[in-house]
């Protein structure tokens, strides 16, 4: 019997991921369903290749609620001009592409969340199966990845480019240079409290770089925060050389998210009311949001507090919320 990573993969891609130039065209991954017997899920891809030089993966809609990274890379796609690159630079605008056009966090064919189904598997669901692509036939191939995100529906971030505390520092180096010349307002050392089956575990168990983002969120984007997606982008590629031109450098703060007490959980359902806005300072034991209970009148709301000082860099965004919803991160300035 063959083991998982001896198995082919049922995804082809349109183009040929050697050849030179630029291409465009589409993941192709077989999928039977009602309205179509022999149907298929068709994920955009494009590569764009001149020179010698590294590779970047470029990934957004690994939630399918989250734009800045689609409208950057899109637009990427579109644009950017080969004769300008020395390299390789393959972009997936939308990874979960079924879960992006259904504008929800997880696909809507088998729920499944792209960031937890890696390393994914051939004969598994459709999102299993897109991870496992990428996890065999693309990320070898990169250098640096840039895995776009933003808050979604239900969160919502002062923009800030990351990258996690690893073991191989010299790793850790190379990632949080890549996220200082992305330049966005905020820049922080990463915390996961949920870091099984993440993209960023797959990539950085291979030895590349990470560098991911959240840049806003309430499942939409602003001008203020696509600007950022597009520069940081084209920062990263002249970062690394495979785009010609210098840094675009503007100041970025640093944060820190030291521990599991960045965050605060609602412990109840009820109306949620923010009491510190994003990015404002907050110190130990400060409310920094309430919940009200709204089955009757009558009853005092609770009090959500820090556990740290720092900037609230982090809320829930909808009015309701749900015990066991995060409800609030505080990040730590660094400087």
């Amino acid at each position: 019997m063959l083991d998982q990573n001896q198995r082919p993969s049922p995804i082809s891609p349109t183009i040929d991921l050697d050849a030179r130039g630029v291409q465009h065209g589409f993941l192709r991954l077989p999928h039977s369903r009602d309205d179509s017997a022999w149907g298929s899920v068709m994920i955009p891809i494009a590569m764009i290749r001149n020179g010698s030089g590294p590779t970047a993966l470029l990934t957004g809609g690994n939630h399918g609620d989250e734009y800045e990274g689609p409208l950057a890379l899109y637009e990427l796609a579109r644009t950017l001009d080969p004769a300008d690159v020395s390299g390789t630079v393959i972009i997936v605008p939308a990874l979960n592409y079924p879960a992006f056009r259904a504008g929800t966090r997880t696909s809507p064919i088998d729920k499944g969340n792209m960031n937890r189904s890696f390393p994914g598997a051939p004969d598994g669901t459709v999102t299993q199966k897109i991870a496992d692509y990428v996890q065999r036939h693309l990320l070898p191939r990169a250098d640096i990845v840039l895995d776009f995100h933003s808050g979604g529906r239900t969160l919502d971030f002062v923009p800030f480019c990351a990258a996690h505390i690893l073991p191989d520092k010299a790793q850790e180096a190379r990632a949080f240079a890549a996220v200082e010349a992305f330049a966005a307002p905020y820049s922080v050392k990463m915390l996961e409290i949920d870091a099984v089956g993440m993209f960023d575990t797959a990539v950085e168990e291979m030895g590349k770089v990470f560098v991911t983002t959240e840049l806003g969120g309430g499942g939409t984007a602003r001008a203020e925060t696509v600007r950022i997606a597009r520069k940081g982008v084209m920062n990263v590629l002249r970062h690394t050389g495979i785009v010609a031109g210098a840094v675009e450098r503007t100041p970025t703060s640093w944060l820190d998210m030291p521990d599991g007490d960045c965050f605060s959980f609602a412990e109840d359902d009820g109306m949620i009311e923010t009491i510190v806005d994003l990015g404002e300072r907050v110190q130990r034991g400060v409310v920094v949001a309430r919940i009200h209970g709204t089955g009757r009148t009558g009853i005092a709301p609770i009090e959500i507090k820090a556990k740290m000082d720092g900037i609230l860099a982090a809320r829930h965004f909808p009015g309701l919320v749900k015990a066991g919803d995060c409800a609030a991160v505080v990040a730590v300035p660094q400087g």
